[in-house]
């Protein structure tokens, strides 16, 4: 079992699995070695069939910071072009699985950008969301500019990143940067028992439907229409597609396989 020290990794239960960011002490800044371990738990999650649906929460008053400001000011220009940062950020963004942030507290510039980089944020009533990296002479750099134009439109997105200002969760939720806000103590909880809905799902349509959608934000509507209709097509040949009619026929929970 590999060995981390930024990252905690929970033992798969009922398909799903919970990796918590764990640097309480720089507020889970996000440092290269932490990516790297993230990067390293979400790739052996992509291969363990135990596992059908990640969660990535931090901790009860901050999801994460941010960047590691101090690692940063140590790479000079050179030193960020050689960085290893994108290949883990690159890992990340392939996770093929359904992935889940669960957000309380801060979640802020590199922090935002990977709760951005799950399928769907569940967030607490004390979450706050920003991209202040302007304050600091920089812009995001993880994708954040990309991302937050697609989920929230051009006017927030450009409010937040010139600004810096924070938006809170409500706000973050009318303006569908995250699909649901609870009470902070049962965020986890809940984020987890939506993991465990989906997980008890058909994998290979869980996977077509996430690739699907993602490939929405990258192709003419023509194109989706034509991929959305190939993994349909590819589905009736699969054995989870004839289990859950049947179930469904037969009035009985399916028990999807993978096949």
């Amino acid at each position: 079992m590999t060995a981390y020290s930024d990252i905690l990794v929970d033992t798969p239960h009922n398909g799903v699995q919970r990796i918590r960011l764990n640097r309480p002490q720089a507020h889970n800044a996000l440092r290269t070695a932490l990516l790297g371990e993230l990067a390293t738990a979400l790739a052996a999650a992509a291969e363990d069939k135990r596992v059908r649906a990640v969660v990535i929460t931090g901790s009860e008053k901050v999801f994460a910071a941010g960047a590691d400001v101090k690692e940063m000011a140590a790479l000079d220009a050179v030193g960020l072009w050689k960085d290893q940062r994108p290949q883990h950020w690159q890992t990340i963004r392939s996770f093929s699985k359904p992935l889940i942030a669960s957000v309380n507290g801060y979640c802020l510039g590199g922090g935002m950008e990977l709760a951005m980089h799950a399928d769907m944020i569940i967030a607490g009533e004390d979450a706050r969301f920003g991209q202040p990296e302007i304050n600091l002479g920089i812009i995001p750099g993880a994708g954040g500019t990309q991302r937050l134009v697609r989920s929230v439109g051009k006017a927030l997105a450009m409010k937040l990143v010139l600004s810096g200002e924070f938006i809170n969760a409500r706000e973050a939720l009318a303006a569908g940067l995250v699909a649901e806000v609870t009470q902070p103590e049962l965020t986890l909880k809940r984020a987890t028992a939506l993991a465990e809905t989906i997980a008890s799902k058909s994998p290979i349509a869980l996977r077509l439907a996430k690739e699907a959608i993602l490939a929405s934000y990258e192709t003419p509507l023509s194109q989706g229409l034509e991929l959305e209709r190939k993994a349909f097509l590819f589905l009736a040949t699969t054995q989870d597609r004839q289990e859950g009619i049947d179930a469904f026929l037969e009035k009985r929970p399916p028990q999807f396989t993978g096949q």
